[in-house]
C-alpha cells in the first residue's frame, strides 16, 4: 500500500528590514545657533580676562605711564627687580605671612572636618557656622580684625590688660603685623577647605573603617593609617589652591593700613605687611609705572608656579613612598 506524503507547508519568505539611511554629517556651521547662544561668555573672557593677560606680558618690557608713548626696554625691567629690595622684601613678607596661614588653616580644617563627621546631630548647623567666614567681605572681617587688635583700644590688649598683661603693638611689630595678617586669612580660609575635607571624608566607604576595626586598629591609628592616606588627593588640591590663594594677598594689609597715595608707610610700620601684589599695587596703579608693575606680577606669577609644583612633587611624593 502506498504511503501518503504530507504536502509542504508553506513558509513565506522573509526579507530584511530596510537599512536605516545615515545621517549626514554635519558641519560646524549647522551648529551655528548653539555657538552664538554660548558666545557671550567667550567674548567677555577674551576682552576682559584673556586680553589683560597678553598686554600685561606685553607691559612687562615697556616703559609707559598710561598717558605717554610706550617706550620698549626689553628686559631692563627685570634686571631692575632683581636689584630692588623693596621687591625682595615683599615677596619675603609674602612667604612668610603664606607659612603662617596655610600650615595652620589646613591642619585646623582637618581636625574640624574630622570632628563634624563624627558628630550625629546638627551637622547641617557645623558646616554652615564654619563656612560662613569664607562668604563675608573681606573689607568688613579686616576692619573688624583692625579693631579687635588695635594697639591701644584693641578687645585683645583689653583683654590682656584684665590678666595683668601689659598691651601688646599688633599692629606696629614687624613680625606681629605678620602673625595678624595670617590670622585673619586663617579665620578666612579654614572653613572652605573643611568643606572640601569633609567631602572627602564623606566619600570614604565605611567598610574600610570597619575592616580596620576588626583587624584592630585603633581611632587614631585608623585616621593616620587609613583614613589620610585615602585622602590625600584631596590634600594635593587644598595645597595647591592654599599656595595659590595664599601668595595672593593684598586686600588684607592694604585695609588693615590704609593704603592711599598720601600714606608713605605702604604696608604698615618698617613695611612689614608689604606683600608682591600690594607692591605692584603701588608701583602701577600709584606710581603709574605699568611696565614694572607686569614685570612685578610676572616675576610673582613664576614664583607661585614654581612653589605649586614644588608642593605637588612633595605631596606626590610622599604618596608614592
Amino acid at each position: 500500500m502506498a504511503t501518503r506524503t504530507a504536502p509542504a507547508r508553506f513558509r513565506p519568505r522573509r526579507t530584511p528590514p530596510p537599512s536605516a539611511p545615515r545621517p549626514a554629517k554635519r558641519g560646524v556651521l549647522t551648529y551655528w545657533r548653539q555657538y552664538l547662544a554660548i558666545s557671550p561668555f567667550y567674548l567677555v573672557f577674551a576682552v576682559f580676562s584673556l586680553f589683560p593677560v597678553f598686554f600685561s606680558l606685553f607691559l612687562a618690557f615697556q616703559h609707559w605711564d598710561g598717558l605717554s608713548e610706550m617706550n620698549f626696554v626689553g628686559f631692563q625691567q627685570f634686571g631692575f627687580l632683581l636689584k630692588d629690595p623693596v621687591f625682595w622684601l615683599s615677596v619675603r613678607n609674602t612667604l612668610v605671612i603664606w607659612v603662617l596661614s596655610t600650615v595652620p588653616t589646613l591642619f585646623g580644617a582637618l581636625v574640624l572636618a574630622a570632628l563634624v563627621h563624627s558628630v550625629k546631630r546638627f551637622k547641617g548647623f557645623y558646616r554652615i557656622a564654619l563656612f560662613l567666614p569664607n562668604v563675608t567681605s573681606i573689607v568688613a572681617v579686616t576692619i573688624f580684625f583692625g579693631a579687635v587688635f588695635s594697639n591701644n583700644f584693641g578687645l585683645v590688649n583689653a583683654i590682656l590688660g584684665t590678666v595683668g598683661i601689659a598691651p601688646v603693638a599688633w599692629l606696629s611689630n614687624p613680625w606681629l603685623i605678620k602673625v595678624v595678617i595670617a590670622l585673619l586669612m586663617t579665620w578666612m580660609w579654614t572653613g572652605y577647605n573643611m568643606i572640601i575635607y569633609l567631602a572627602g571624608l564623606q566619600a570614604i566607604p565605611p567598610e574600610v573603617h570597619e575592616a580596620a576595626k576588626i583587624d584592630g586598629a585603633g581611632p587614631v591609628r585608623a585616621f593616620f593609617s587609613v583614613t589620610l592616606p585615602m585622602l590625600r588627593p584631596i590634600i594635593l588640591f587644598t595645597v595647591v589652591i592654599s599656595t595659590i590663594n595664599g601668595l595672593q594677598s593684598f586686600s588684607e594689609p592694604q585695609v588693615l593700613f590704609g593704603t592711599n597715595a598720601a600714606n608713605a608707610s605702604l604696608g604698615g610700620p618698617g613695611q612689614a605687611g608689604l606683600t608682591t601684589l600690594l607692591y605692584f599695587y603701588q608701583e602701577a596703579f600709584m606710581n603709574n609705572d605699568y611696565g614694572y608693575g607686569a614685570a612685578i606680577v610676572w616675576a610673582f606669577f613664576l614664583l607661585i608656579l614654581v612653589l605649586v609644583v614644588l608642593n605637588w612633587w612633595l605631596v606626590q611624593r610622599g604618596r608614592k613612598e
